[in-house]
């Protein structure tokens, strides 16, 4: 935890937090061009979301981008998503296991992974049981995400065992997704007090409620972004803080990066919290 000026001097704590970008936030363009806008424009790391994209599934490839940009990866998301079903193999837990043994080799400490499929009912039996023993063998953290229901004629449905919010579970880490809230309905602040000390990862991102997940820069949604980041900080919040944005709508390339600036510049600015009078840090 860092103290700094803030306006009229006011002492300001910045967590040790560190902000990273998502690939996805480059698509449609490469993985290489999320390097090296991540590294250009002030990111401390990536996290890497392995999907249908041949480069996010080559461990060797992703190293010599790390090594080429000098940019540190700081996560693995997992290939959980209905279209990456068949990224990796079929087998759940060969899917985490690959990733496991990719966020080894590339020196990531976390593995984000979604709540399992309904369908997928003997990985959801041993889910819990078997992230504790993937934890163990590794060393790593494996983040259950937050996700939300679907809408089935006017109906909410769940895709995921036993719910789309992994709150009540027993699970050592969690990663807040403050797009899927919106998308959920749920306050994340409610989410954030709730996973408490477990929350070792967040998604920062807007949405306006939406039943589509929009992944919009925050600020620019209804979700309370900006209180999210100031009570990470208040809580001297020591995880990632990873900027998922969607910017395929951008017109062009400079578009995407002016999107993927402003929401690095929005993550900063709020990524703090007024320091305690009279507290040690504040005296320092």
């Amino acid at each position: 935890m860092s103290v700094s000026p803030g306006k009229a001097g006011r002492a300001v704590r910045v967590p040790r937090a560190k902000v990273a970008l998502s690939t996805m936030a480059a698509y449609p363009d490469s993985v290489a061009t999320a390097f090296e806008t991540a590294a250009r424009t002030g990111y401390d790391g990536l996290e890497v979301m392995v999907w249908t994209d041949a480069v996010s599934q080559d461990v060797d490839a992703l190293l010599r981008l790390r090594d080429q940009f000098g940019i540190p990866i700081l996560a693995v998301h997992a290939p959980c998503l209905v279209i990456t079903q068949r990224v990796w193999g079929t087998r759940p837990w060969g899917k985490l296991d690959r990733a496991a043994e990719a966020a080894l080799r590339l020196g990531a400490d976390t593995v984000v992974v979604h709540p399992p499929f309904r369908w997928q009912r003997q990985y959801a039996r041993d889910f819990p049981s078997g992230l504790v023993r993937l934890a163990e063998e590794t060393g790593l953290r494996f983040a259950v995400e937050n996700m939300f229901p679907l809408r089935v004629r006017g109906r909410q449905v769940s895709a995921y065992a036993p719910d789309w919010c992994p709150l009540d579970e027993d699970y050592r880490h969690f990663t807040l997704d403050t797009s899927h809230t919106s998308v959920s309905g749920t306050d994340p602040l409610f989410l954030l007090d709730g996973m408490s000390d477990r929350l070792s990862h967040v998604h920062i991102a807007d949405g306006t409620g939406l039943r589509s997940d929009e992944h919009l820069v925050p600020g620019r949604g209804t979700q309370p972004c900006a209180a999210v980041l100031e009570r990470l900080a208040e809580r001297s919040f020591a995880g990632t803080v990873v900027v998922e944005i969607g910017t395929g709508r951008a017109r062009n390339r400079a578009e995407r990066e002016d999107d993927i600036v402003e929401a690095l510049a929005f993550t900063r600015l709020h990524l703090a919290a007024p320091a305690q009078p009279g507290s040690a840090s504040e005296r320092r």
